[in-house]
């Protein structure tokens, strides 16, 4: 508690009119300043601190104001001091100017006298209160609450970084918005005489806020004497190796080097729009704090807090789990106790074992070839190229837990970069072309590779992406397009250099003990319901996935004349590890509509294979071609024998048209997603038995939706019942056939957790303990059999309660006159009304919005028949659909596209 005599009799500011400000958190704290001196401190302050003090210190041009969010979420007992520094806010200004400004070493000290006064630290703190303490720091207040930290360290139990640094490349100069700041002219202009720097701050917010709370921030700096400290603030970063607060800086940064060595927890935070710290900043504090916990706000910018209200809740949710030890209890048992998986390939120390074991009984047969270029390679010529690469990698600077980016298409290249990186314990990230441009680079910056490898023709990308990191390119440029892309090698002269180290040393295998379980991969989730997600993988479960995914195709313990035809590029990197021959067919690999009957012939015959993947959009148009098949073509489709197709619902009658295709393939549709591939897997032979039981299609009893299948060996499969009430929390995980709720998925190779995303793995997949929530709606029959009824997102919320789309599309679809069905809620959240949108088989390019009268009344009555009222039924042109599959159905712009028809108003287009 703040003590008596040093309490300052004076009237609060008025911040009663303020957005989220209550009034009475506002306190004056006389303490003394780093001199010495008393000071006249302004602070935001509530709770008791019986439970622990936060305390938060804001940066620059900003004041206390910004952790009212804090504040307003902090729990019972806990106490949240928000400070405004000296100078800033409605604290005393204790003189200075801008050619002698108040340094940060100052500003550490200064928050010492404060937090001594307020019974924090010092001769004054509370005798045995072991109460926990964490300090919290945006912009330059996570350099002065870094340095409190440091020299803090025996009342220190967590830190919370928002949007700083703690190290300046001083080669690369100052952040373009701060590049005023070698002039004092123009900074004293832009920071003092003008409010231009105090509007800056919530200008290049995102989303930016609203014009009462853009005056909030800007409410202590009317005049030019109170924006005074905002100047001297910019004045004092280091803008040249000479500056005097250099040495401040190296204070701070071995501080949180000191923090991190000693594992105090730690939380960074980034809004990933900040066009003041990088990206490479927040690799740097990763560096020296590698316990931290980390999370990336993609649409937030420089105020993070601002920018991203739910950072409050996550901050004190990371309180809870880190600092206080909560632990949610698992109602389905001990989360570590994983059921029981043979599935996974190789050993923990040599993962590739099966890739060795051809190399060494068939070293002669096919392990990777290219429709396109006409390369092969065999599994002996595979093995020796991988320790060649593997050998000049590490020579290059690539170390085992670095990051290595991938943006080379699927082929020969690409699968031995991949496997190089595995044996030096380097992680691939590996995000999908099939993203775009725009979510590829965002997806790859956030990951931020220590090393990239591309193809010529992505440098440019790769540049206009802004990913970091050292550049490798897979072929040849000119030299000065080498210079200017910064490329510091090519695989040929790693390649060249690995083969002459290895000839040198033939028993230096370049491998890391692997025992750690280290990371191996990071790979991204489609993007079809919200930005792409980093998964990471660690070694164990990447190989536990390999082996699952064998199991499905049916290539573990294979013959040898088991090969894959992969149309989803990933799995292709697979087949080495499996020890089967691999080929991507002759395709865009971002676009897998582009896939014909003849490309899929053409890379079935190039290695004999008998197991095909595609996607169903690309079996959609090898059912369209098919027509065309050359007489060689077809015998060499009649070979496969196993299609599988998964990335988004597989309508059954696709399959069945499919028969024709591959007459003597047996077909699956295993279920699965980048965070657990494959959790279940059934037959169309199945399929058909439940439909001729008249099992698919219902609402209720213990069927409707898409059948999945059973959960694979080693997978447990669980379901959180919805509640009625959208606001109400989901029941305890069941497996009481029947009940619709979230699919939870527990297996051994479930990802390790979302990268830089840590609130999300806490709030969703990772509650409870254990677990992965999937996201995707459905129920388990009287069989155990899993039933997908669509994604959680998509649930319509009526005033009856939840409504799943699956069941009800999956009838439309089955009238004559209806392609595509999507089931969409219009309305408030509760009284949502269904709508259905189709697109029909006969409509030309510009349908009518509303359905024909007698389709409306057919899909009334299917609705009907089901106990589903339907609001409207309308028609549009095409349905949108993600970017990775081309399958999946983007009803969350549809369901907007729907209330705008109906609301008068012209309709988003895609």
């Amino acid at each position: 508690m703040v003590n008596s005599q040093n309490s300052v009799a004076a009237e609060a500011p008025q911040l009663g009119r303020l957005p989220g400000m209550d009034p009475a958190w506002s306190q004056f704290v006389a303490a003394p300043d780093a001199e010495g001196i008393t000071r006249r401190w302004h602070v935001l302050m509530t709770g008791t601190g019986e439970a622990g003090t936060l305390l938060a210190v804001h940066g620059n041009p900003t004041w206390s104001y910004l952790w009212r969010g804090l504040l307003a979420a902090a729990p019972a007992g806990w106490r949240v001091i928000a400070v405004d520094q000296l100078g800033m806010g409605y604290s005393e200004h204790p003189g200075g100017d801008l050619a002698h400004p108040r340094r940060l070493l100052q500003r550490i000290g200064d928050l010492s006298g404060l937090t001594d006064a307020l019974g924090i630290t010092g001769e004054h703190r509370e005798p045995g209160n072991r109460a926990p303490v964490i300090v919290a720091g945006h912009d330059w207040g996570g350099l002065v609450a870094t340095g409190w930290a440091g020299r803090h360290r025996d009342v220190l139990s967590g830190i919370v970084l928002a949007n700083t640094a703690v190290h300046h490349d001083f080669d690369s100069g100052l952040p373009a918005p701060l590049t005023f700041a070698h002039s004092q002219r123009l900074l004293r202009r832009v920071c003092v005489d003008t409010p231009l720097f105090v509007a800056g701050a919530t200008a290049i917010s995102s989303p930016r806020p609203s014009a009462q709370i853009r005056q909030a921030y800007a409410a202590p700096y009317r005049s030019a004497a109170q924006r005074e400290f905002v100047g001297q603030f910019v004045a004092d970063i280091p803008a040249a190796p000479s500056h005097p607060t250099r040495a401040g800086f190296a204070e701070v940064a071995e501080a949180a080097s000191r923090l991190g060595a000693a594992g105090v927890p730690a939380l960074l935070l980034r809004g990933a729009k900040d066009p003041v710290f990088s990206e490479a900043h927040l690799r740097d504090l990763i560096a020296r704090m590698p316990q931290a916990d980390v999370h990336r706000y993609e649409g937030a910018s420089h105020l993070v807090l601002e920018d991203a209200p739910r950072s409050a809740t996550d901050i004190w949710t990371w309180v809870g789990a880190r600092i206080e030890g909560r632990r949610d209890t698992d109602p389905a048992g001990d989360p570590q106790r994983l059921p029981q998986s043979d599935g996974a390939i190789g050993t923990a120390q040599e993962p590739w074992l099966l890739l060795r074991r051809r190399a060494e009984q068939t070293p002669q047969d096919i392990c990777v070839a290219e429709v396109r270029s006409g390369r092969r390679v065999t599994f002996a010529q595979f093995e020796q190229d991988v320790l060649a690469v593997a050998h000049g990698l590490r020579e290059a600077g690539v170390a085992a837990g670095d990051r290595v980016a991938l943006l080379v298409p699927p082929g020969i290249d690409l699968t031995v970069v991949v496997y190089a990186c595995w044996r030096l314990g380097a992680v691939i990230v590996v995000a999908d072309a099939g993203l775009g441009l725009a979510s590829m680079g965002r997806a790859l910056r956030g990951a931020g590779p220590a090393h990239v490898v591309t193809i010529p023709k992505g440098l440019a990308a790769v540049m206009a992406m802004r990913v970091p990191g050292q550049r490798i390119v897979v072929g040849q440029v000119p030299a000065g397009v080498r210079r200017a892309a910064g490329v510091s090698t090519d695989l040929e002269q790693i390649r060249s250099r690995g083969r002459a180290l290895a000839a040198c040393e033939p028993d230096l295998v370049p491998q890391p003990p692997l025992s750690d379980n280290p990371d191996a991969a990071v790979l991204f989730t489609s993007g079809a319901t919200g930005p792409s997600k980093g998964v990471v993988y660690r070694l164990e479960q990447l190989r536990a996935q390999i082996g699952h995914v064998g199991q499905v195709f049916g290539l573990v313990d294979a013959p040898r004349d088991r090969r894959l035809v992969a149309a989803f590029a990933p799995f292709a990197l697979y087949g080495p590890a499996l020890g089967v021959g691999a080929v991507v067919p002759d395709m865009d690999v971002t676009a897998p509509g582009s896939l014909s009957a003849a490309a899929l012939a053409e890379a079935v015959r190039t290695l004999q294979a008998s197991t095909v993947f595609a996607s169903p959009a690309a079996l959609r148009n090898v059912l369209r071609t098919s027509t065309d098949l050359s007489a060689a073509d077809q015998e060499a489709l009649n070979g496969v024998r196993l299609l599988t197709s998964a990335g988004a619902p597989v309508p059954s009658d696709l399959l069945r048209e499919l028969r024709a295709v591959f007459p003597n393939a047996s077909m699956h549709t295993p279920y699965g997603m980048t965070e657990c591939l494959p959790v279940a897997d059934i037959t169309l032979e199945e399929i058909d038995e439940l439909e001729a039981r008249g099992l698919t299609g219902q609402m209720g009893g213990t069927a409707g939706g898409v059948a999945v299948g059973h959960p694979l060996p080693g997978v447990q499969v669980m379901i959180a019942p919805l509640p009625k009430n959208p606001d109400e929390a989901d029941g305890e995980l069941t497996s009481r056939p029947g009940v619709t709720g979230e699919i939870c998925v527990r297996a051994t190779h479930v990802k390790d957790r979302y990268d830089r995303l840590w609130a999300t793995e806490q709030a969703s997949a990772a509650h409870p303990p254990g677990w992965h929530r999937t996201g995707d709606v459905g129920h388990l029959d009287e069989q155990g059999r899993l039933w997908v009824e669509g994604r959680r997102v998509h649930v319509v919320h009526t005033a009856e309660g939840p409504v799943t789309p699956v069941a009800l599309e999956q009838r439309c679809e089955r009238l004559p006159e209806v392609a595509s069905a999507a089931v969409v809620g219009v309305g408030p959240i509760g009284a949502q009304q269904v709508v259905v949108v189709l697109t029909l088989e006969q409509a030309g390019s510009r349908p009518p919005v509303l359905a024909p009268p007698s389709v409306a009344e057919e899909v009334r009555r299917l609705a009907g028949e089901m106990g589903q009222a339907v609001a409207a039924v309308l028609v549009a042109a095409r349905m949108p659909v993600d970017i990775r599959h081309q399958s999946k159905i983007d009803r969350s712009l549809l369901a907007r596209w729907a209330q705008d028809v109906l609301a008068g108003r012209k309709p988003p287009s895609w």
